[in-house]
């Protein structure tokens, strides 16, 4: 092939780049259209406000959620548990690199409060029995136990993802988060036949560390809720990836000339998402798990929201049927009020056929239910009411990033905790791309090679990934929202009771 270059409308292209291109299952068509997203920006969000109790938020009293609860235990559908795994853990442990640096200078130097209380409550951790059984372990030196903990030649925590990070103690071994989500699986969506199936996305280079964790230990939690697990990993295509460009928005180059991809961001993973075809489909991620021992709250919310899931869908399915069948004009208020008051929509202002059509094309939406949590200051997604291109207002999680620097007075946030269905009326399943927001992406600056660059985010999964589904907003308890983001979240007390 010649090794030239090659024109492709405004952008050279060398055959070196098309091979890259291609090999990455992308076109040249995709990359023009990912550098004109950085030429051109990201339209504003038209934000009403944000959702509350009593404005796009649902309260539902202890009446209700057993009500709930129970259709959905009575329920003989097929369901999966979604998991986003492949977060590497290498944030989780940032104080702990740069306290390293400071202690390699000055092995006595007084690190931060949070880094001396990590020493000072070491033993409490889940992974303390393995880290303090390894050759070399010297409880006196900060450094030695560091590099122990981090490093390729101990436990390796830099390189490996969360999930496969001991969270929590019990009296035989230690449990991973991978281990805590089956464990959940368990209790809240075994099925009829008593299956359980859990999807997990991970990185192609931990895929066979996951792999092997499920090979020792799957067996035991099968023996212990008596289930047989389903287990299924998929990692992000490269088809995800978008070029990085410059700050002149062409593709960004490395020294060697060749073109840079980062990944597409959490967004990427529609296209994972879109390969399931279960009736309804569970998605927490990998780092907001809690020890068996505080399951039951987040167990019952879990059957509450995939009871109102079940309720909604199942209206939703009588209504299409309807309009299918010419209901009459009565009736197709009735469906716009279940609309506004199941869904927070408000509509455009349309004639009566046209209404119909309107009705049929909102109806013919995936559905999801979203928990939301009282504001703690917690970084999260926020729940709001934004106005659509067509003037009508639907519900939307939506990123800081996407509120324009304004302040909002809200008061949950989203602690992505979703119950979702993607099955159509007639048993089909929707093409979850079709209902995406392409005009929601992120663009954020990086270096590489000391160079500043531009990278281009998809639309987020919860955020313009879902944009055009039917979405509900449910108060949870705070209870349910566990998250780890550093590794002091261990010693909080529902991580280490």
């Amino acid at each position: 092939m010649d090794t030239g270059s090659i024109q492709a409308t405004d952008f050279m292209f060398t055959a070196q780049d098309l091979q890259l291109i291609t090999r990455k299952g992308l076109t040249v068509e995709n990359i023009e259209s990912q550098l004109q997203s950085f030429e051109k920006g990201f339209p504003p969000l038209d934000i009403i406000e944000p959702a509350v109790p009593g404005n796009g938020i649902v309260c539902l009293d202890r009446e209700e959620q057993d009500e709930l609860a129970g259709m959905y235990e009575q329920w003989n559908g097929s369901r999966i548990k979604f998991v986003p795994a492949s977060g590497a853990a290498s944030r989780m442990f940032k104080d702990l690199f740069e306290a390293r640096e400071l202690l390699v200078k000055d092995r006595h130097i007084r690190l931060s409060e949070h880094v001396e209380e990590f020493f000072d409550r070491l033993k409490e951790f889940a992974f303390y029995p393995t880290l303090s059984l390894m050759e070399g372990f010297d409880p006196q030196d900060r450094v030695g136990i560091l590099n122990l903990l981090l490093d390729k030649d101990g436990l390796n925590y830099s390189f490996l993802p969360k999930g496969l990070i001991p969270f929590h103690k019990y009296p035989f071994a230690a449990r991973t988060p991978f281990e805590e989500h089956l464990v959940e699986a368990a209790l809240s969506s075994v099925q009829p036949d008593r299956t359980v199936r859990v999807h997990y996305t991970v990185s192609e280079e931990h895929m066979h560390l996951f792999e092997e964790l499920w090979n020792n230990v799957g067996k035991r939690y099968e023996e212990r809720f008596g289930v047989r697990f389903v287990i299924t990993f998929s990692t992000q295509s490269p088809a995800t990836d978008t070029v990085a460009a410059d700050m002149d928005n062409l593709p960004f180059r490395r020294n060697d000339g060749s073109l840079v991809f980062r990944p597409g961001g959490h967004g990427a993973l529609l296209e994972n998402l879109n390969t399931l075809k279960e009736d309804m489909v569970i998605i927490r991620n990998i780092d907001n798990v809690v020890p068996e021992s505080l399951l039951e709250p987040i167990i019952h919310w879990r059957k509450v929201m995939a009871g109102y899931l079940l309720r909604c869908r199942r209206q939703v399915y009588t209504y299409i049927n309807e309009l299918k069948q010419g209901a009459e004009a009565l009736r197709l208020k009735e469906m716009a009020v279940f609309l506004e008051k199941t869904f927070g929509l408000t509509h455009p202002s349309v004639e009566e056929e046209e209404f119909r059509s309107y009705l049929f094309s909102r109806l013919s939406r995936p559905v999801r239910v979203c928990g939301m949590v009282p504001v703690t200051g917690e970084p999260g997604g926020g729940p709001f009411r934004v106005r659509d291109k067509d003037g009508g207002v639907s519900l939307q999680i939506l990123e800081s990033v996407q509120l324009q620097g304004k302040r909002y007075e809200s008061t949950h946030f989203n602690p992505v905790d979703i119950v979702c269905s993607f099955k159509a009326y007639d048993g089909t399943t929707y093409k979850l791309p079709d209902f995406r927001d392409d005009d929601t992406g992120f663009i954020s600056f990086k270096s590489l090679e000391g160079r500043e660059l531009k990278a281009l985010e998809l639309p987020g999964l919860w955020n313009g990934g879902m944009s055009r589904w039917n979405t509900a907003f449910v108060e949870v308890p705070i209870c349910t929202f566990n998250p780890v983001k550093t590794v002091m979240d261990l010693l909080r007390k529902e991580h280490n009771n």
